[in-house]
């Protein structure tokens, strides 16, 4: 992947499957960690070939905001912070041939945050999660 393609969040890694998204909040193998206001759940799953080696999922509950603006706006933050700090999940994924990892981040918090509050705790929860590897 060249440099300019680092910082990018293509349609792949995102979870677009039904299928997958039930496997992940099933229970089962899937793991929880929670950095307020975020929760991450996550887990490994096969790999097919061409796929990223992490997906992600950002959601944000009606309960939290009434209002789809604010919403989307912390979607925006959580998936901008993802995006810088990805790769310190994405090559610790590399080496696992076979595996992907897949992560859902959750926000379980009724007020706005700083991006640089929102990033430190991707941050945090990404580091947590590739020392769990």
């Amino acid at each position: 992947m060249s440099a300019s393609g680092t910082l990018t969040l293509s349609k792949e890694e995102r979870i677009c499957s039904k299928k997958l998204m039930d496997r992940l909040f099933g229970g089962g193998n899937s793991r929880a960690l929670t950095m307020f206001p975020l929760r991450a759940i996550y887990m490994e799953a096969e790999r097919e070939d061409g796929e990223p080696p992490v997906q992600i999922l950002v959601s944000v509950p009606k309960r939290c905001f009434k209002r789809a603006v604010k919403r989307n706006r912390v979607k925006r933050q959580v998936r901008e912070a993802y995006r810088h700090q990805k790769s310190l999940l994405t090559e610790a994924m590399e080496g696992r041939s076979g595996k992907k990892m897949v992560i859902a981040f959750i926000w379980m918090d009724a007020c706005l945050h700083s991006s640089e509050a929102v990033g430190r705790r991707v941050g945090n929860l990404l580091m947590h999660i590739r020392e769990q590897l």
